[in-house]
C-alpha cells in the first residue's frame, strides 16, 4: 500500500496543508485509488521552515504548493 505523511503541525497546517490535504482526498477518489493510499496526519516534521510538508512513500517533499501538488500526486501515485 502507498502512504502519504502529511504535516499536521501548526505551521505547515496553516500555511497550506489543510488545503492540501482536501486535494489529497480529492485525488484519489477522483482516480479511484482511496483503497490503495494510505493517509497519516502527523504532528510536526521537524522542518517548520521548510514547510508545508508532504511525504509520500518515503519521498519528502517541502514547500508544497497547491498547485504543485497534482503532478507530485501523479509522479508518485500514478507512474509505474
Amino acid at each position: 500500500m502507498k502512504k502519504i505523511l502529511i504535516c499536521m503541525g501548526s505551521s505547515c497546517f496553516a500555511r497550506e496543508n489543510r488545503e492540501n490535504l482536501k486535494l489529497i482526498e480529492e485525488f484519489l477518489r477522483n482516480h479511484g485509488i482511496s483503497d490503495s493510499v494510505y493517509i497519516e496526519g502527523s504532528l510536526c516534521m521537524g522542518q517548520c521552515a521548510e514547510g508545508p510538508n508532504i511525504t509520500i512513500n518515503g519521498n519528502p517533499y517541502h514547500g508544497v504548493k497547491s498547485e504543485m501538488l497534482p503532478e507530485i500526486l501523479r509522479k508518485e501515485l500514478l507512474e509505474i
